[in-house]
């Protein structure tokens, strides 16, 4: 129970009260939040959201690996142990914040799909 308050207590944190994370590419980026979607048939959907100021249409291409790491050791390790079957991950990495789900034709942003197989995220792409 009080691993469960101390994340929702980090969750709450505005990204840019949280530490930086950086990876890869070397780019700084935020964590913003994260969305557990209602279970469906295969497990439950975790979004992961992440700010990268100063992110440009030119560099969403060479996220990748970026992307890749943040699924691997950011997301994974804060999956373990919660009574949650996370069975996908969507990890999205924005130039601001945004709220969820509502279009932003002017923001730069980058979505990955993961599936959690034998501890591993396996891209899934879009």
């Amino acid at each position: 129970m009080k691993r469960a308050v101390a994340y929702l207590a980090l969750m709450a944190l505005p990204a840019a009260a949280q530490a930086a994370i950086e990876v890869p590419s070397g780019r700084a980026l935020s964590h913003h939040d994260v969305i557990m979607d209602a279970p469906g048939a295969s497990g439950v959907t975790a979004r992961y959201r992440f700010i990268a100021p100063g992110l440009l249409p030119e560099d969403v291409a060479a996220l990748g690996d970026d992307i890749q790491y943040l699924c691997d050791q950011f997301v994974l390790p804060r999956l373990q142990g919660s009574d949650q079957q996370v069975a996908h991950i969507v990890i999205s990495v924005s130039d601001r914040v945004l709220p969820f789900g509502e279009a932003a034709p002017h923001a730069t942003q980058v979505f990955e799909a993961f599936r959690v197989e034998d501890g591993l995220c396996i891209w899934e792409g879009f």
